[in-house]
């Protein structure tokens, strides 16, 4: 059975579990970016970007409501941001982790005035301030694997999106054969070293591949996603299936 979602160590139900994922989070955001930056090779840019590509028909509609839950400090939503046209309505960029949120913030403020903009919300993705039936797109990048509830999470997506609307969940994956094999190894030992190299902490760094490997793979996660009520459901490998990126609908009946 896969996860019902992130258990940090030491936590020993959802509310601790939240409550540990804020907290670490909070510590890394000053150096957030660029760990992400290094530790990927800049990857994570063409994925964010080729991400929202994805979506740019619902973006190009200037009346669209789209929401970047889990944004930490901002990325997804300035590549969401680029396929707004002038005088559209603002995305909303939503996290619970207030030091990654404040990131994000300062980032939107710096765009120009002239710009289509973001507004920073603090939100738990589980228990979202919007009414239902409201948003046109949901996004989410990397973050949904850090959720106390995966098919809570779903749920909350589907119950705000309108009939017919869009969800895009970005997140890692586990890729199989040789390049599985090698990437383990990177992942497993290179990556928490030079994170702990960087950002002093031990703690953040070896939670990202524990908290992946037992995120559940793409067929179980496209049935979850089924069985809270989306409808189109289909998974994208970007990077020989390193990350990827799951898309589907909210049906168009209510």
């Amino acid at each position: 059975m896969p996860a019902p979602g992130a258990r940090p160590a030491g936590s020993q139900d959802e509310a601790g579990a939240a409550r540990s994922v804020r907290q670490m989070f909070d510590a890394i955001a000053p150096r957030y970016d660029l760990l992400n930056h290094v530790l990927s090779a800049n990857v994570d840019r063409l994925w964010w970007r080729r991400a929202a590509r994805r979506f740019q028909p619902v973006l190009a509609d200037p009346e669209a409501a789209v929401v970047d839950i889990c944004c930490g400090t901002g990325d997804m939503t300035l590549a969401l941001l680029k396929h707004r046209p002038p005088g559209s309505r603002p995305i909303l960029a939503a996290d619970f982790a207030r030091g990654m949120l404040e990131r994000g913030r300062k980032k939107f403020a710096a765009r120009g005035r002239d710009l289509p903009s973001a507004i920073a919300l603090e939100a738990d993705a589980l228990h979202l301030p919007l009414a239902s039936g409201t948003v046109d797109l949901v996004v989410t990048a990397f973050g949904f694997r850090n959720l106390a509830n995966y098919e809570a999470g779903l749920r909350e997506f589907h119950r705000v999106l309108k009939p017919g609307g869009a969800l895009g969940i970005l997140e890692f994956s586990e890729p199989g054969g040789m390049l599985g094999r090698a990437y383990a190894v990177y992942f497993r030992r290179v990556l928490p070293a030079v994170g702990r190299l960087i950002c002093g902490q031990d703690g953040p760094y070896s939670y990202l591949p524990a908290s992946v490997g037992s995120f559940p793979p793409p067929p179980a996660m496209l049935e979850l996603m089924g069985a809270a009520g989306f409808s189109e459901c289909s998974w994208e490998p970007f990077t020989l299936g390193i990350a990827g990126l799951y898309t589907a609908r909210r049906s168009a009946i209510a």
